[in-house]
C-alpha cells in the first residue's frame, strides 16, 4: 500500500467532530489531525512526513487485506481487515456529545471487533505536537498514559487492547481478539484544561450517539435525483468542514498536499474562502440545511465587518484576519513535495471575484430568510458602493496567481454579478437604494467585458485583457446568470473550454504563466462546473454523461481531492476538497432542474 512510507491520497477517509478532522488511511493509520481546531498545529502529520510526522497506527500484526465504507448516511468509518486467521472490523469516529452540544474535549474512538477466527493487532500512538516543533513527553497517571506538550495533552483509554506500554515519546500495545470479542481505544485531547479520562461505558455511549446522529442529520437532505448517493456524501463532507463554534466552512482540512508530486504548489486550505460563499449557501439551502446556511451567513457578515467594505480573500474559522504564510521547517512534505506551509499568502491579495460571490450569497439568503436587518443592509450597500469604485483595478483573479495583477475577465464579470445582486436587493427593499449608480457601473462592466474579453476568432471569452488564453473559471458566468444560459457567447465559451482545456471528463483551470513553477493536475471543480454549464445551456444528455464519468472518479468512500492526475488517476492537492463537493452538488441539482424544466 505505502510507497516510501506514503499512502496515495486516494487511500484516505475523513472523520470529524465539527472542530477538526482526522484522516484515516486504508491501512488503519491516522496520519493527519490538527488540535485543538482544524487550523491549529498538527499532532499527527505522517501525511506530510512519513518518518517525523507522527501518527496513530492500528492494524493486524500479520499480512492483511482491507476494505472500508462509511456507515450508511454517516461520517463513521468502518474498515474490514482480513487475514489468514480471521476477519475483524474497526470502527473509527470522532465522537459527538449527546444533545449535539460542544464540549471541551476532542475524542477519537477506535472500536475493534472480531467477526470470525482470531486476529492479532498492534497499535502505536506517536504524537508530534505543533507539527513536531515541540517536545512530546509521555506521563503515566495511575493506569492511564497521557502525552503532553506545553498546554496540550492526549489521554489514552484502552480496554481489551492489551497493556499499553510507553517510551519517552510513544505509546504502544498489542492484543489478540477471537470471534465475538471486542476492544476499544479512546484518545481524548485537552487544550488548556485538565485531561479528560473517560470510562469504557461512557466512551461506548458517545460512539453509539455519534453513530445515531449522522443518519438523522443526512436524513433531512432534499435531493432524490440520479446521483443521490454522491450528493449525500458530498453534504456529509461539507458538514465535516463546518467549524461548529462559528459556522465557518473551511476549504479543506489539510495543508500542503501538492498539486503535483515534487512540486511547490502546496498551499494551506484550512481557512474559509469568500469565493466559496455562493456555492455553499446555494448547496445548503437547496438541500434543506437552513440552520447551517444561516450560521454560515451570520459568520460571513460578522467576519467581513473587520475589513468591510473591503473584503479579504479568506478568513480564519474564528473570523480572524491574520493568516500570514510561513514555511513549516522539519517536515519533508508529501512524497518530498516541499515546502510545507502554514497560512496562505493569498490573504494579502486583491481578488475582485469574491465580491460577486458574497453578494450573490447575500441575495440567496435574503430570498430565503427575508429582512437582512438595517445594520447589515447598510453594510451590504457599502460593499456595493466599494465595488462600483474598484472594479477597474487589476487583481490576482480567482486562481490566486502569484504573478503581477492583471485584468481578469472572470473577475470583472463577477463585479457585474455583485452590482446586479445589489440592485435586486435594493428593489426588494433589503438594502438602501443606490441602484441607479450600481446599474450604471454594471453596464460599464458589460461593455468592458465584451470589448476586452471576447475573442471573435476563438469564439469565446478569454482569461484576461492581453492574455488570449482560455480559463475554465469563465464557466461561472453561466452559473452566476451573467447572461441567458443560451447566449451564443456563453455557449461558445463552453465549447472552447471543452476543446482547449478538457481531456475526456477532466478539465484544466487554464494554460499560461501564474508566477509559480511546476505543473498541476486537472481541477475537479472545473469538470463539475462544465457539467453544470452544459445542463444550464440545455445540453442535458452531455451533462449527464459527463456527470456519470465524474462521479466514478471518487475514491472508494466517495471523497474527492482538489485535483487529479489525468494519466494515473491519482488524487492531488488538499483533501477532501470542499469546493469539489460543492460543485458536484451544484451540477447534480442543475441537471435535475433542467430535466424538470424540459
Amino acid at each position: 500500500m505505502r510507497e516510501n512510507g506514503y499512502l496515495p491520497i486516494r487511500d484516505y477517509a475523513a472523520i470529524g467532530d465539527g472542530r477538526t478532522v482526522a484522516l484515516v488511511g486504508l491501512d488503519g493509520s491516522i496520519d493527519w489531525l490538527c488540535l485543538p481546531n482544524v487550523d491549529s498545529g498538527a499532532v499527527f502529520a505522517r501525511l506530510l512526513d512519513a518518518e517525523r510526522g507522527g501518527s496513530f497506527q492500528l492494524a493486524p500484526a500479520e499480512p492483511f487485506e482491507a476494505e472500508r465504507r462509511y456507515e450508511q448516511g454517516s461520517n463513521v468509518l468502518q474498515t474490514i481487515f482480513r487475514t489468514t486467521s480471521g476477519t475483524t472490523r474497526v470502527t473509527d469516529a470522532m465522537t459527538l456529545a449527546p444533545g449535539e452540544t460542544l464540549v471541551p474535549q476532542r475524542e477519537i474512538v477506535r472500536k475493534i471487533e472480531c467477526l470470525s477466527g482470531s486476529t492479532a493487532f498492534t497499535w502505536s500512538i506517536d504524537p508530534r505536537f505543533f507539527f513536531g516543533r515541540t517536545r512530546t513527553r509521555i506521563e503515566r497517571r495511575g493506569r492511564r498514559l497521557i502525552a503532553c506538550s506545553r498546554a496540550e495533552a492526549l489521554a489514552l483509554g484502552a480496554w481489551g487492547a492489551g497493556e499499553p506500554s510507553a517510551s519517552e515519546t510513544r505509546m504502544d500495545g498489542e492484543f489478540r481478539l477471537r470471534d465475538g470479542e471486542a476492544a476499544l481505544l479512546s484518545l481524548t485531547a485537552a487544550h488548556h484544561e485538565p485531561a479528560f479520562l473517560p470510562g469504557r461505558d461512557d466512551t461506548e455511549h458517545r460512539l453509539r450517539h455519534t453513530q445515531a446522529f449522522w443518519p438523522r442529520w443526512i436524513g433531512r437532505a432534499r435531493y432524490e435525483g440520479r446521483w443521490r448517493e454522491a450528493v449525500l456524501r458530498s453534504a456529509l463532507v461539507l458538514k465535516l468542514l463546518v467549524f461548529a463554534p462559528s459556522g465557518a466552512i473551511v476549504a479543506a482540512p489539510t495543508t500542503s498536499l501538492p498539486e503535483w508530486i515534487g512540486g511547490e504548489r502546496n498551499w494551506d486550505y484550512r481557512f474559509t474562502w469568500l469565493r466559496d460563499a455562493t456555492y455553499t449557501l446555494d448547496a445548503l439551502q437547496t438541500l434543506g440545511y437552513e440552520d447551517e446556511a444561516h450560521s454560515f451567513q451570520w459568520w460571513l457578515m460578522h467576519a467581513t465587518r473587520l475589513t468591510a467594505p473591503r473584503l479579504q480573500v479568506l478568513y480564519r474559522v474564528d473570523g480572524d484576519v491574520e493568516a500570514d504564510e510561513k514555511t513549516v521547517d522539519g517536515l519533508a512534505g508529501y512524497r518530498g513535495s516541499s515546502p510545507v506551509r502554514a497560512g496562505n499568502g493569498a490573504v494579502k491579495q486583491v481578488q475582485l471575484d469574491i465580491y460577486g460571490a458574497v453578494m450573490h450569497a447575500i441575495w440567496l439568503h435574503a430570498q430565503h430568510h427575508g429582512d437582512l436587518g438595517g445594520e447589515t443592509g447598510r453594510a451590504v450597500a457599502r460593499i456595493a458602493d466599494y465595488v462600483a469604485e474598484i472594479w477597474r483595478q487589476p487583481d490576482s483573479g480567482i486562481w490566486e496567481v502569484r504573478s503581477e495583477p492583471t485584468d481578469f475577465i472572470q473577475s470583472k464579470a463577477m463585479c457585474w454579478v455583485a452590482l446586479d445582486r445589489a440592485v435586486r436587493l435594493a428593489e426588494a427593499g433589503f438594502v438602501p437604494d443606490r441602484s441607479e449608480r450600481w446599474r450604471a457601473e454594471a453596464d460599464e462592466i458589460r461593455v468592458f467585458v465584451d470589448e476586452h474579453g471576447w475573442d471573435q476568432e476563438r469564439g469565446s471569452y478569454v482569461r484576461a485583457v492581453g492574455l488570449r488564453e482560455l480559463d475554465a473559471s469563465l464557466l461561472t458566468l453561466s452559473l452566476m446568470d451573467y447572461t441567458s444560459a443560451d447566449d451564443p457567447k456563453l455557449c461558445g465559451t463552453i465549447e472552447a473550454v471543452r476543446r482547449e482545456l478538457a481531456a475526456g471528463p477532466l478539465v484544466s483551470r487554464y494554460r499560461g504563466e501564474d508566477g509559480v513553477r511546476g505543473d498541476e493536475g486537472h481541477f475537479l471543480t472545473c469538470s463539475f462546473w462544465l457539467a453544470d454549464a452544459l445542463a444550464r445551456s440545455g445540453r442535458i444528455g452531455e451533462a449527464t454523461e459527463l456527470m456519470d464519468q465524474l462521479v466514478d472518479l471518487a475514491n472508494d468512500v466517495g471523497l474527492y481531492a482538489e485535483e487529479i492526475d489525468g494519466e494515473s488517476g491519482a488524487f492531488l492537492g488538499n483533501f477532501p476538497q470542499g469546493l469539489t463537493h460543492l460543485a458536484l452538488i451544484g451540477a447534480a441539482v442543475s441537471i435535475a432542474n433542467a430535466e424538470d424544466a424540459r
